[in-house]
């Protein structure tokens, strides 16, 4: 599968733990860094770490968006629930102006009703 400029590059951040577990071994192994052919391997090891590391920190860094601080993040939060609540308000003060017109319009067909019935009655009913 193709990956597109766009898309995360999975294999990138799937190799850093493997990387990682490498170089562990290295560091644990029997024989230790104490031959050539094992400070090689540990060299080697920490290396692709460290490549990996690098790489996906350079992907990290370009990805858009993240360009504010803790302190501006929960000011934009505050200033969201604040416009959440006032859009709330809003909300229910229409529904309120609704709900209170409609009981009026109610009421005045009710008046209707009640003057057309007794402006139909005939006269001596």
């Amino acid at each position: 599968m193709m990956e597109t400029s766009t898309a995360i590059p999975a294999r990138l951040f799937s190799a850093i733990i493997p990387n990682l577990i490498s170089v562990l071994k290295h560091t644990q192994s029997a024989e230790g860094v104490v031959t050539p052919q094992a400070k090689q391997a540990l060299l080697q090891a920490t290396n692709d770490l460290k490549n990996t590391l690098t790489q996906a920190k350079d992907y990290a860094s370009s990805i858009p968006g993240g360009e504010l601080n803790f302190q501006e993040q929960d000011e934009l939060l505050l200033m969201l629930e604040k416009l959440r609540g006032h859009k709330w308000q809003e909300l229910a003060h229409f529904a309120h102006k609704v709900t209170s017109e409609a009981k009026l319009f109610t009421q005045a067909e009710d008046v209707k009703m009640e003057v057309d019935s007794t402006a139909s009655t005939p006269f001596g009913s």
